[in-house]
């Protein structure tokens, strides 16, 4: 990937994920629908995360799209 994502969010959210759904994590942060991809990254060299549970489980998912461990919030928001 080249270039640095938009930041979407300074904080992240917590999601409760399903058991057996795909999601697809907005990398770029320019999806209106996020933390989820609309497609807006067609344009740029980002890709969505997909991703699925096998539980339902809360996460904390990262929206300022600078973590090291996507889609979950590592603490990056901090230092931007």
């Amino acid at each position: 990937m080249s270039g640095k994502p938009e930041i979407a969010g300074k904080s992240p959210v917590t999601i409760t994920l399903k058991n057996d759904e795909n999601y697809a994590w907005c990398s770029c942060g320019k999806s209106a629908n996020q933390p989820w991809c609309n497609g807006s990254h067609k344009e740029t060299n980002f890709k969505p995360l997909i991703f699925s549970s096998d539980e339902i489980i809360n996460i904390v998912i990262c929206m300022c799209k600078h973590t090291q461990n996507p889609p979950y919030c590592d603490g990056s928001h901090v230092n931007l």
